[in-house]
């Protein structure tokens, strides 16, 4: 993979309150980058009112060689979105809480070495999914874990720890719901604690439901964890964390293109930690290597 040309302008944007991280230093450390490498730079802070016309706006009118999120997954997924099908690349300096897809991709978490990425990268795309109309680019589920999202997402507090507590809470008394998933390739029918419609690995708090995914192999899974006595949730949380939980007697993987999931409980979702709301069907399609990503160069390279 040959690493590419040095873009000639950029458009950074910013999360300023992504992960309560300090960024008051960072937009200067990024000017000198840019002006050092000859670079154009343009820089947008959201707001959380109306972000994605004023970015889709923004690129339609500077034409930016490439768009940076910096900021958490929230940022890069919102960012990406409007990116799927361009020609456009996503950079990303993970700047959040937990940085999932950041960290599936390989960039570096230390925010020095990701602002190199800024002159000398590499491109290569990677896939993306549809569900009901929305883009997906990472990681979206149903069950359990999509309530302490949807939790998580209505509390003032953030952090790991807070997520922590709210899982804790919440799975006390959590009871799997019934689903019926219909793919191309094969049908289940049954409950399951939790159904990860995974492009990618490992959710930003680095537990890998699924080691073997590849982004850019035409195909997405369809990751099941079913209904587990509590005894058994620690040896769960073990191999979730030490890349082995496909090995667990409790879980069932589906690969396929594309699928139907019938969620007659109207459990909640979340999209890449968004929470949504799409009532009894999830509707879920691939969108082969539709995203451009900029990636470190490789060290063979």
């Amino acid at each position: 993979m040959q690493e590419n040309e040095v873009p000639r302008k950029i458009l950074f944007v910013i999360n300023p309150i992504a992960g309560d991280i300090d960024k008051a230093d960072l937009e200067e450390e990024i000017i000198v980058i840019c002006e050092e490498h000859g670079i154009n730079y343009i820089f947008y802070k959201t707001t959380g009112d109306k972000d994605d016309e004023v970015i889709k706006s923004l690129i339609e009118k500077n034409k930016p060689d490439a768009v940076f999120a910096v900021g958490g997954d929230g940022t890069v997924n919102h960012v990406g979105a409007l990116l799927i099908g361009t020609s456009t690349p996503l950079g990303i300096i993970p700047l959040g809480s937990g940085n999932g897809l950041s960290k599936d991709l390989n960039i570096p978490q230390d925010t020095e070495e990701a602002l190199e990425l800024i002159h000398r990268h590499v491109i290569r795309n990677i896939d993306t999914l549809d569900i009901n109309g929305q883009p997906s680019i990472h990681l979206s589920d149903l069950g359990f874990n999509a309530l302490v999202v949807k939790r998580f997402s209505d509390g003032e507090t953030r952090g790991p720890g807070a997520y922590a507590w709210i899982a804790m809470q919440e799975f006390l008394s959590y009871e799997p719901k019934f689903y019926t998933i219909e793919t191309d390739n094969e049908r289940f029918e049954g409950e399951a604690f939790m159904v990860t419609i995974a492009n990618a690995n490992a959710f930003g708090s680095n537990a890998n439901i699924n080691p073997t995914g590849i982004l850019n192999d035409g195909r997405f899974e369809i990751c099941l964890i079913e209904r587990f006595p509590k005894t058994a949730a620690l040896g769960i949380l073990y191999k979730l964390y030490t890349n082995s939980i496909d090995d667990s007697v409790y879980t069932r993987k589906l690969s396929c293109r594309k699928a139907v999931i019938h969620n007659i409980n109207h459990e909640v979702m979340h999209i890449d930690g968004e929470p949504v709301n799409f009532g009894e069907e999830v509707r879920v399609t691939i969108k082969p290597k539709s995203l451009k990503v900029i990636l470190p160069v490789p060290e063979s390279a």
